[in-house]
């Protein structure tokens, strides 16, 4: 059994799309629309063949609270090979206005990663 996809709802879907494009180098497809719901998505795939589905609707978006330590999605993480390009990518998020909330560092259960804040407050982990 494998994870299949994670959604995540957005408010800003093309900036969300165009991030994961940018800095992950997602694939993505066609926009979905539907009109009468008024949902939208794209879903995203990587060059692992993971995938993530980014999602909006046109009413009745919540906001979700504003804390770290809420429940729920907390982050999510990317294998990017090597200690040095976790250093560039943080690097290079954090010269584009992304803040870095960790690291790069060892973790204490032996991780090499940094967590940057990305769009809309969503935690991105970068790993090895």
């Amino acid at each position: 059994m494998k994870i299949e996809h994670v959604g995540l709802y957005v408010r800003d879907l093309e900036g969300a799309r165009q991030f994961f494009q940018d800095y992950f180098q997602a694939a993505s497809n066609s926009l979905y629309h539907n009109p009468k719901t008024g949902f939208s998505s794209y879903f995203l795939t990587f060059a692992s063949g993971a995938r993530l589905e980014i999602m909006t609707r046109e009413h009745d978006l919540a906001d979700a609270k504003e804390d770290l330590y809420q429940t729920g999605y907390h982050h999510l993480a990317f294998a990017l090979g090597s200690q040095e390009e976790v250093n560039r990518l943080t690097a290079r998020l954090e010269r584009d206005g992304y803040p870095v909330l960790s690291g790069p560092r060892v973790t204490g259960d032996g991780y090499y990663e940094s967590c940057i804040q990305a769009f809309e407050g969503n935690q991105i982990e970068l790993t090895i």
